[in-house]
């Protein structure tokens, strides 16, 4: 899977109402939907970069041609192909059937569009769908963005989710993005276990993961506190460790 964009289907089983994260590969949606007898009530875009986006059109043509009815298609910018619902921070969508609520999360940089979903269900743990702002043990690249934006998103908007929140990325990056890890924190025992486990398992699957173990191993998501990346970078000033990592791993 590494470097396809994966997408995702979200369903309230009561309601049979559903939305589907990035559908990149449109014509697997459909066959998905019609077996499970949902109806698909949002597209939910993360972002306008054309891997996440640009099955948004033919997904809605196939629905029409279906005969299903048109679903909203959310998205941060007017970039987001066939964008029907501009989403801004902290908004709340219409929930999945009476349980399932969404909430988007405004989170610039990868692109100024980009929008993370917090999805939650009383008596679940969270999941939050972070496209290509938080991978697993990394971040996405500064396209857009600055430093400062990462470190916002990283430390305050998703940071301080619930530590059991599970994480559903756009990219299988894991394994690089943990041997980067081990590199700049050399001495960091999670990153090491997490590694191992991964590289004796090259074929699994490593998403999710959860927001506490991100805390514990990924690096972008410790600038703030690891003396090991502040030595690192020459800096204690998170912003200033966040550019320096990014940098590293960009070349990496």
């Amino acid at each position: 899977m590494h470097g396809v964009t994966i997408m995702y289907v979200i369903h309230d089983e009561d309601s049979k109402e559903s939305a589907v994260v990035d559908p990149v590969e449109p014509k697997k949606i459909l066959p998905y939907l019609r077996e499970r007898g949902l109806s698909l009530k949002y597209i939910l875009t993360t972002h306008s970069h054309a891997d996440h986006a640009g099955g948004n059109s033919l997904l809605l043509q196939l629905l029409q041609a279906d005969g299903a009815p048109k679903p909203q298609v959310c998205g941060g910018g007017s970039k987001v192909q066939s964008v029907s619902r501009l989403v801004s921070h902290n908004e709340s969508l219409e929930p999945l059937g009476s349980a399932i609520s969404i909430r988007c999360l405004h989170t610039p940089c990868h692109t100024q569009d980009h929008i993370c979903y917090l999805v939650e269900r009383p008596g679940h743990s969270p999941a939050v769908f972070t496209g290509d702002t938080l991978f697993i043990a990394g971040c996405g690249r500064f396209f857009e963005g600055s430093p400062e934006q990462m470190c916002a998103n990283l430390l305050d908007t998703l940071g301080r989710l619930a530590p059991d929140t599970r994480v559903y990325c756009g990219h299988e990056y894991t394994r690089k993005n943990l041997q980067f890890a081990a590199s700049v924190e050399p001495d960091n025992a999670d990153v090491r276990a997490k590694l191992e486990r991964c590289l004796a398992s090259p074929d699994s699957p490593t998403i999710p993961s959860t927001i506490g173990e991100e805390l514990l191993t990924n690096p972008f998501m410790r600038v703030g506190e690891s003396a090991a990346l502040q030595r690192c970078a020459g800096s204690s000033d998170p912003v200033k460790v966040m550019a320096a990592l990014r940098k590293q791993k960009d070349s990496f």
